[in-house]
């Protein structure tokens, strides 16, 4: 029972767009059931992002949104986005919204588990004496990288058109990530791949060697190799269980752990963490958010509880309530219950709320 002095903290809420009302409904529910469990309180603000506070307001990132998560314990995000919005101005998009809000909350550090739970080890597309096994955790930095680098834009010139993106990377950046990476590793099975471009890149060039020379001054028993992108991406499939910790840039990061979550056999499986050095964290599933159903009740929650978790575990260091969602999701995939993107022979298909009640009743047993 919560107490006089239990424990209170404030949580951000960002439903946004596509299903993100519908999954944020099901992990508020399952937050405050694990709350009363184990004794602290939450309160919860909703605010717009995307396409909502386009919406709402003109912006795809209120300032009034921003600061809100700046003044929480943590940041709980569904999904942003539309194709209806595809043609604004690339300033007005949800999309940018997003990008604002992790370079407002200076979000560097973007972790992205892939654990493959035996009750789905059939629904990957790939053989299970493949992935069988694989728990691995993706490191990507967030807020530098092709995505913020400048110059950047459109430029018309002779009657053509020129695109161009700068790809970036300061010293500062890389050491900081390299430290998270080389720090969780230690904290797992103590090794750590770090994923580049260098022999074509200057950028990655500089990142490996400041990755080797944070390794020899402070990590030196963490085992470190370092491998191509282009190479990691075809490891992925055909031995993930070879990496522990995988290291990586903005860009590479994006792509590399869109497809480890393959692995699970649905996106709509995986969490992610986006930290900075203080203040707090943003939790978000790292599917989107799927107009095509949106508003239909085929959604799948878990990988949005499964991000509640990581936000009690690593942003309120409630790691017992943590493990009760984690715990929750898992028996629930044992009895056999299936979202369609999951769904397999002899299984129990439900919807989103669906779903949602068993595994509140999977918490609350």
């Amino acid at each position: 029972m919560e107490g006089p002095q239990s424990p209170q903290y404030r949580i951000t809420l960002l439903s946004g767009d596509g299903i993100g009302p519908e999954i944020t409904a099901v992990a508020r529910l399952l937050l405050e059931a694990v709350g009363r469990r184990h004794g602290f309180g939450l309160s919860f603000d909703e605010q717009p992002i995307g396409g909502a506070a386009i919406e709402a307001t003109g912006e795809p990132l209120p300032a009034s949104t921003l600061d809100a998560c700046k003044a929480a314990d943590a940041v709980l995000l569904a999904a942003i986005g539309s194709p209806q919005y595809d043609t604004l101005p690339r300033d007005k998009r949800p999309e940018t919204g997003l990008l604002g809000l992790r370079a407002g909350m200076e979000l560097f550090a973007n972790l992205r588990p892939v654990r493959i739970m035996p009750a789905l080890i059939d629904a990957s597309t790939l053989k299970r004496e493949v992935i069988e096994g694989v728990d691995l955790l993706v490191v990507r930095e967030l807020t530098g990288g092709v995505y913020f680098g400048t110059p950047k834009g459109r430029v018309e010139a002779d009657g053509r058109t020129r695109a161009f993106n700068t790809m970036a990377y300061s010293d500062h950046e890389i050491d900081r990530i390299a430290r998270v990476g080389f720090e969780l590793a230690h904290q797992r099975r103590g090794r750590l791949c770090s994923v580049d471009k260098a022999n074509v890149l200057d950028v990655s060039q500089l990142w490996r060697e400041r990755v080797e020379a944070i390794h020899l001054a402070s990590f030196s028993d963490v085992a470190l190799s370092h491998m191509y992108v282009d190479n990691a991406a075809m490891q992925l499939v055909r031995d993930p269980r070879q990496f522990d910790v995988m290291l990586t840039s903005n860009l590479f990061g994006d792509i590399l752990s869109d497809e480890a979550a393959m692995l699970s056999g649905s996106i709509g499986m995986l969490p992610s963490a986006s930290l900075g050095e203080q203040g707090p964290g943003l939790f978000e599933p790292i599917h989107g958010s799927a107009p095509d159903i949106a508003g239909q009740d085929k959604a799948n929650p878990m990988a949005m509880v499964l991000s509640a978790a990581m936000l009690l575990r690593i942003g309120l260091k409630q790691e017992a309530a943590a493990a009760d969602l984690e715990r929750a999701v898992e028996r629930v995939l044992a009895a056999g219950y299936r979202t369609g993107d999951l769904m397999a022979p002899g299984c129990t298909l439900l919807g989103c709320m669906a779903m949602g009640d068993r595994l509140l009743a999977a918490v609350e047993s």
